[in-house]
């Protein structure tokens, strides 16, 4: 009884930990007072205050049309890709998975500034496509892996027996494995999106003059000192990314109690 309770008590505090900060900032996106310290009463001003902020609506724009293209072009890359892995055999497949793997490991600094270095290298001037491509890079192993796991599902001979029934190799891929796979793409897509709505580190080294995101723009801003706008920002990117994990997780545990049945 009592080792239960323990356990109980430290998960709970584990919780309360990783989350405090969290909620006091959402509870003061909803204080009358710009003060950190007093609550005034409860109010929507600042997210009023928000939506009439010109800077703060540039920089949604860029981070939504940046979050939907690069999630579109690197699910259209990250797909083929994934197809074109599974269909290899030997070293140069294992290479090939290892290889995917590094940017997924390796820290979001060093993927930024060796990006910031390439683009300084090939002449390409830095802004929203310097940005565009940096998100696109970072996001297609993410799709790889979301789309392998599907075709490992797939039966090893279904490819032969769709062709052998008469359809074309581009018939058979288009009719039969892409919609048996498409779990795993729509999968990647969304974890694609939201990995681009959040990133900070590596836009900040790809972005330039005049082209920001909202993680750079709350940078900004708190350098500049704390505004509550900061906390109302905060919080709706928060509840927009705490939605599409969810999203994300609800297809996972569908896809997992239908490999069981």
């Amino acid at each position: 009884m009592v080792e239960r309770f323990i356990k109980k008590f430290y998960i709970y505090l584990i919780f309360l930990f990783l989350y405090a900060p969290i909620i006091v900032l959402i509870v003061f996106s909803f204080n009358n007072s710009k003060s950190r310290g007093h609550w005034d009463g409860f109010t929507f001003k600042w997210y009023f205050e928000l939506l009439k902020d010109r800077y703060i609506m540039k920089a949604l724009y860029y981070t939504v049309t940046i979050a939907i293209l690069s999630s579109i072009i690197s699910t259209i890359v990250g797909t083929a890709a994934a197809i074109g892995i599974y269909n290899m055999r030997g070293i140069g497949k294992k290479t090939l998975l290892n290889i995917n793997y590094l940017p997924v490991i390796n820290p979001d600094i060093v993927t930024g500034i060796s990006l910031m270095a390439l683009y300084v290298f090939v002449g390409l001037p830095l802004g929203f496509v310097s940005m565009l491509l940096a998100h696109v890079s970072f996001n297609i192993p993410y799709v790889i892996l979301s789309v392998l796991p599907k075709l490992r599902q797939l039966p090893k001979d279904i490819l032969d027996a769709a062709l052998d029934l008469g359809a074309t190799p581009s018939y058979a891929l288009r009719k039969v494995i892409l919609p048996q796979i498409m779990p795993g793409i729509f999968t990647g897509a969304l974890l694609a999106f939201t990995l681009s709505i959040d990133d900070f580190v590596i836009s900040f080294f790809t972005t330039g003059s005049g082209v920001t995101n909202l993680s750079i723009t709350i940078y900004s801003m708190a350098r500049k000192g704390i505004n509550p706008k900061i906390n109302a920002l905060s919080t709706l990117m928060f509840l927009t990314v705490l939605v599409l994990l969810l999203i994300v997780n609800k297809r996972s545990d569908k896809e997992s109690k239908e490999r069981v049945i």
